[in-house]
């Protein structure tokens, strides 16, 4: 009995993610979008004014961004930009974004120290 109850809970929970996967997306035939680090660097330009350089904000009111996971703030940002949620700052940001706009935002801070340190290419051993 544990055993169907864990396997109802194993697909309850796939089928979640596929309705989310799905209602990203205009189609679920539609080829799945690659958020792009580089690009999201250049687009989150303007979001550094409150989230910080580094994605750590200096505004106690202000979340930081930096390390967070990118399906989060997909479905933040997607939240802001449709009206299901609501703030003064983010929802006007929100409504110019590009579903790929979104997905290159999540991928640059997902990428980056959530400790705000900025990443360099030195490596110490």
């Amino acid at each position: 009995m544990k055993r169907n109850k864990a396997m109802f809970n194993e697909n309850k929970t796939m089928g979640i993610l596929i309705i989310l996967t799905c209602s990203f997306l205009a189609s679920c035939k539609d080829k799945p979008l690659i958020g792009m680090e580089d690009q999201g660097q250049t687009k989150a330009e303007r979001c550094a004014a409150c989230h910080g350089d580094n994605g750590i904000s200096t505004i106690p009111i202000i979340p930081n961004l930096a390390g967070q996971k990118a399906e989060y703030t997909v479905l933040q940002l997607q939240a802001f930009r449709s009206g299901t949620r609501i703030n003064a700052a983010m929802t006007p940001h929100a409504k110019d974004l590009s579903d790929q706009d979104i997905v290159d935002l999540a991928a640059y801070y997902a990428a980056m120290d959530p400790a705000g340190q900025l990443a360099t290419n030195d490596s110490k051993e």
